[in-house]
């Protein structure tokens, strides 16, 4: 699939801030199922400063600092990319998943050690013994670790209940396992948690998901919206993304802007200022299919 995308964020304060330094993870990475075209970003006021890095796990950051007195800020930022089919899922394992657990704790091989770091506590996540106890039913001795993550993506999507009233950035995922409801980022770290706590390496993914009107409806300005998943590690294969929030695997639909131990690693913009007051937030995403290009790469 070929999309245009892009993603707006906008400040409004209630006074003025003279001074703002702020990150950017909006930047889609480039991967073997993802290919992007550079970029084009648009920052009111005008930054006096401007860069771009990669962090600790690969994801684009854009730097930017903004020097002159202002009451809001507006970052807009337009990418189009094609994505491919993810790699094919692995052929039937040799072992189970405590083997795999044992494999992933004491084999030297390069992978490995990279993808040990996701098997520790991080921000958003804590191993916890309830978080162990939720996930035991998809992982009885003897199964392999494919069916076994694959049962636990489908459990919490069918046992818990989509709600974006009912969460915020500061809920305990404690209270996400015992109300059974949260949105897509409370599923993705719970399914971490799980994961993390029976010893396995999990991490999170930020990104978008493209979202289709009902029949006969035109699609709205705005409407699709940042979305978040997980991966686990494979060992001997790689990394399995997971779409608890819709019980799925994800594919084309799913644009991955970055990864790494939790949100608390991934947010799309974040920064320090200088006054502000109080202020509010509007986001409004579009992943808008390119359907003559799609058709054409076919």
């Amino acid at each position: 699939m070929i999309y245009q995308l892009r993603h707006t964020t906008r400040y409004t304060y209630s006074a003025p801030v003279t001074l703002c330094h702020n990150e950017a993870r909006m930047l889609p990475r480039e991967l073997p199922w993802q290919r992007c075209e550079a970029s084009q970003v648009s920052i009111t006021p005008r930054p006096a400063v401007r860069s771009e890095r990669s962090d600790f796990f690969g994801n684009r950051v854009m730097y930017f600092a903004i020097q002159d007195i202002h009451s809001s800020l507006e970052v807009t930022v337009r990418t189009r990319l094609e994505t491919l089919p993810r790699p094919p899922l692995p052929g039937a394992p040799a072992g189970d998943w405590q083997d795999c657990r044992d494999i992933l704790a004491r084999a030297a091989e390069r992978r490995c050690l990279q993808a040990r770091q996701f098997r520790l506590d991080s921000p958003f996540i804590r191993c916890h013994p309830r978080l162990a106890a939720y996930a035991a039913p998809s992982f009885p001795a003897g199964r392999s670790l494919l069916d076994a993550v694959i049962d636990l993506n489908r459990r919490i999507h069918e046992e818990f209940t989509y709600d974006p009233g009912f969460t915020t950035l500061a809920t305990p995922l404690m209270d996400v396992l015992d109300e059974r409801r949260g949105v897509c980022q409370d599923f993705a770290h719970l399914a971490i948690g799980c994961l993390r706590s029976q010893g396995l390496a999990a991490r999170y993914v930020s990104g978008y998901l493209e979202t289709l009107p009902p029949p006969g409806q035109a699609k709205l300005v705005g409407a699709d919206a940042s979305h978040a998943w997980l991966a686990v590690f494979l060992p001997g294969w790689g990394w399995l993304e997971l779409d608890p929030t819709n019980g799925s695997l994800p594919g084309e639909q799913h644009i991955v802007i970055g990864w790494g131990r939790d949100y608390a690693d991934v947010p799309p913009l974040n920064g320090v200022m200088s006054g502000g007051g109080e202020h509010t937030l509007d986001v409004a995403v579009d992943v808008i299919p390119d359907d003559a290009a799609s058709r054409r790469s076919a």
